[in-house]
């Protein structure tokens, strides 16, 4: 499954960066990509484990970016 999940109030590209290279350690995730212009993560995982995927994904997020509002 491939969604593109937006990201508001994305900082700077660095940001972006990291948060594209923590969500793509986490396992289920086939491909990720950060986009700080276009404040969006497009993620792809397998159907079966992408619920469990994303959250895992925005609690990174949170962590890495707190003041990121996350839109699915």
């Amino acid at each position: 499954m491939k969604k593109t999940i937006k990201l508001i109030d994305l900082d700077c590209a660095n940001c972006a960066a990291k948060i594209e290279n923590a969500v793509k350690k986490l396992d289920g995730v086939t491909d990720v990509t950060v986009s700080f212009m276009g404040q969006k993560m497009i993620l792809e995982t397998p159907d079966e484990c992408f619920d469990s995927v994303l959250k895992e994904a925005k609690a990174l997020i949170k962590k890495i970016e707190p003041d990121v509002t996350i839109k699915d």
